[in-house]
């Protein structure tokens, strides 16, 4: 494991579901100490009662569970790891509203590798609303504060791309 150095600031780790957030995130913070946050902790039971029926979410319900995530960027002055989709530029522009420092990490892994995943774990997210997510991204723009990451191998060799790629405070 190599150091880090003294990396600042908050940083999302974004893909859809299957990309490897929540375990490249716990990873992530515990080697940078910093705190972690699985925004999939923080969505409403109606959020997740749809997700589990296989309807995707609309805008009207991701709004509020954005603006729960954006606190909890807010919150976190000191630094910090959110693991969130933030599959749309619109939804990354407002997390990022009023939080000059946040990082988007892009995780990048090929559709039939998130199938797969998504099909052997146990998560309210079903493989069937991977199509839906993966028509909703949006790559990374030009002007946002952010890179992409292919999430492929050992957490560790994924850890040190992603670190070698974060701005040093």
């Amino acid at each position: 494991m190599r150091d880090a150095g003294p990396v600042t600031g908050r940083i999302v780790l974004m893909g859809p579901s299957g990309a490897g957030k929540s375990v490249i995130g716990r990873s992530l913070a515990d080697r940078l100490g910093l705190p972690f946050t699985d925004a999939d902790d923080l969505h409403p039971e109606e959020n997740l009662a749809k997700m589990r029926a296989g309807t995707p979410l609309e805008d009207a319900d991701r709004m509020p569970w954005l603006d729960r995530v954006a606190e909890v960027l807010h919150g976190s002055p000191q630094g910090g790891v959110v693991a969130c989709s933030a599959l749309a530029l619109r939804y990354r522009r407002r997390l990022a509203a009023g939080v000059a420092d946040l990082v988007f990490v892009h995780l990048d892994v090929p559709a039939e590798e998130l199938e797969k995943r998504m099909r052997e774990r146990a998560h309210f997210m079903p493989p069937s609303l991977l199509a839906s997510q993966l028509r909703t991204l949006e790559p990374l723009g030009p002007d946002e504060n952010g890179f992409l990451v292919r999430n492929t191998g050992a957490v560790e060799d994924v850890l040190d791309r992603i670190v070698a790629s974060l701005p040093r405070g």
